[in-house]
Parts: C-alpha cells; sequence; structure tokens
C-alpha cells in the first residue's frame, strides 16, 4: 500500500480505504488507486488481515470423504454460493478420521477464516461439540444435524423409514443395511421394520474392505430362501454390492434389490440403473452459505437454526 500510495500521490490510509471497499473516496482517486493496483498485480494478504481484526473473506468447508461424488458436488455448491457473495473457500477431508477432523479445525483457527461449514465424522459425540466451541468463529453444519449448533441437513432417520416402506411394498422380505448401526439412515430404516413387523429381519455390516464385504454378502445371502434387499448407506458402497453380487450371480432386482443413498450422477448409467436416495445438495449448500454469512455479519447470542430439508426417493431398476 505504501507503494500505491508514493506512484498514486496519494495518502497510504486513502490507498487503504480503497482497496478494503470503503466508498467515501473521490472517484476519480478512486480508480487510479485502482487501475494502479491492477498493473501491479496487488493481492492483499488475507492472514494479516485476519490478525488485524478485520475479515479475511475466507469460509473453512470440512468434508468426509471428498472421493464420493455427493460431497464433491456439495463442496461445488458451497463454493458457488460463497463466490456469489465474495467469499473463497479452503476445503479439507477428513476421511472419517476424527484426528484428522480435529487437526483440520486447528488449522481454520490458524487461518483465522471468518466461519466454518462442516460435515461432522460423529455430529452426536460429545469431542465434536467441545472442539468446535473452541473455535472464535460461527459454525454451521451441514447434511447433519448437531444439537446446540446450526444444522442444515435432510432427516436420515425419515429417509430410511422412506426406503423400508418401498422395499416392503416391492415384496422384499429380508434386509441388509451397510454402514454403521448409529447412523440415522440405519436407525430410521430398522425402526420402520421393526414397526411393520419385519424387526427380526434387519441388520447391517460394516464396510471394511471389499473382499471382506464379499464373504459376508455370500454367507448372508444364502443362509434364507427368502426375497433380500440391501440398503447402502451411500452409492459408493451400493456399486460395491451390485459388483459382487454380479460376481455371485445373483440376479439384481429379481433375488436382490439394492438401493443407496446421494444419487450420484454414476448410479444413472450402472446397469441396473441405481435406485437411490435424493438430497436437495443446491438448496441445503445455499441456504447454509447463506446463514453462516448472517452469522458473520451479525454475531452475537442467537437460537441455533434446525433447518430440515426433504429427501426424494428416486425408484430405477435396482428395485
Amino acid at each position: 500500500m505504501s507503494e500505491i500510495a508514493r506512484l498514486t500521490n496519494v495518502s497510504q490510509p486513502t490507498v487503504s480505504r480503497v482497496l478494503n471497499g470503503n466508498t467515501k473516496v473521490a472517484p476519480e482517486i478512486r480508480e487510479r488507486v485502482l487501475a494502479c493496483a491492477r498493473a501491479h498485480d496487488y493481492q492483499f494478504n488475507a492472514l494479516a488481515k485476519g490478525l488485524q481484526g478485520s475479515k479475511t473473506r475466507l469460509l473453512g468447508v470440512l468434508v468426509t470423504d471428498i472421493s464420493n461424488g455427493f460431497f464433491a458436488d456439495l463442496a461445488k455448491q458451497i463454493e458457488v454460493a460463497a463466490r456469489e457473495n465474495g467469499y473463497s473457500i479452503i476445503l479439507f477431508n477428513s476421511d472419517y478420521n476424527p484426528k484428522n477432523e480435529q487437526e483440520y479445525l486447528d488449522v481454520v483457527r490458524r487461518y483465522r477464516v471468518d466461519g466454518v461449514l462442516a460435515v461432522p465424522i460423529r455430529e452426536t459425540s460429545p469431542q465434536w461439540r467441545d472442539y468446535v466451541k473452541k473455535l472464535d468463529v460461527p459454525v454451521v453444519t451441514i447434511t447433519r444435524r448437531a444439537h446446540g449448533l446450526d444444522s442444515f441437513y435432510v432427516d436420515h432417520a425419515q429417509a430410511g423409514a422412506m426406503v423400508a416402506d418401498h422395499l416392503i411394498d416391492r415384496g422384499y422380505r429380508r434386509f441388509l443395511f451397510i454402514g454403521k448401526d448409529y447412523d440415522g439412515k440405519y436407525v430410521g430404516f430398522r425402526r420402520q421394520l421393526t414397526d411393520r413387523g419385519f424387526g427380526d429381519a434387519a441388520t447391517n455390516r460394516v464396510l471394511r474392505s471389499h473382499d471382506q464385504l464379499g464373504q459376508e454378502l455370500r454367507d448372508w445371502f444364502f443362509s434364507d430362501t427368502a426375497r433380500a434387499a440391501i440398503f447402502a448407506g451411500n452409492d459408493i458402497y451400493a456399486l460395491q454390492v451390485l459388483d459382487i453380487l454380479r460376481e455371485l450371480g445373483i440376479s439384481v432386482p429379481r433375488q436382490a434389490g439394492v438401493i443407496g443413498f446421494d444419487d450420484t450422477f454414476m448410479g444413472r448409467f450402472l446397469n441396473p440403473r441405481l435406485s437411490s436416495v435424493s438430497q436437495p445438495t443446491a438448496s441445503m449448500a445455499r441456504e447454509a452459505v447463506e446463514w453462516l454469512l448472517d452469522r458473520i455479519e451479525h454475531p452475537g447470542p442467537r437460537e441455533a437454526q434446525n433447518r430440515p430439508f426433504p429427501a426424494e426417493l428416486v425408484i430405477r431398476e435396482s428395485t
């Protein structure tokens, strides 16, 4: 700024006001300063501004698995909404590792971002809540509901119940969920199966490796002759399930139905095309960003926002 002031023959405070968007500067001086800044490729130091107590116009975005097409699309939609409001994002991938998650939240603090949008690994854990409290910036949870925090999400338990009703109505009589037993999808799925008299026919498997899942699916499928259905916690799991069933010579959907979650683009081009649960990614991301920016602009205690979005069941050939 000192160099630009010298080159344009104005004071350094005037240069500072122009570069920080202050409109109370004469138009001809403003244009002279901006032209000089463009000519010399001036870039302000966002971290230095953060240390001064000014806004960095950076948002931290933490997701659990960027290799999952759903989270890649979510990050893209967040970036679009942030950019439209003059913000940039820094993206972090926890890879479902709590140690990574904590480390990246530390990085967020060091970078002095203005706010954080996070997909927590386990939003109900005391460790997550305690660590978020240490951040001195607003935090919005997206795709998951975290009590006490602003949350923009699809009700996974309700979505799981929708899947249970669909599979029962299609004539399936025993059920397997691929994922963690604390996942809201499984909680709602099993609860609805129980309410409709199929609780004893439901179980879950945790995906550790493709080979391990293949053996467990083989044992589970051939242990009974009742028509089987598999609800995968995301479309990547569903893709692996379809591949294993093909290797086992099991016909989908005649002998086994398969349904995923997230309705990522790849499911539409499989054979058979994959049934899945769709989330309103774009509107969820936009509302979450806008709410976070409002928190940044208007700090202070406020009741946490609890914003559920409806899921949609997309039925294709696999069920």
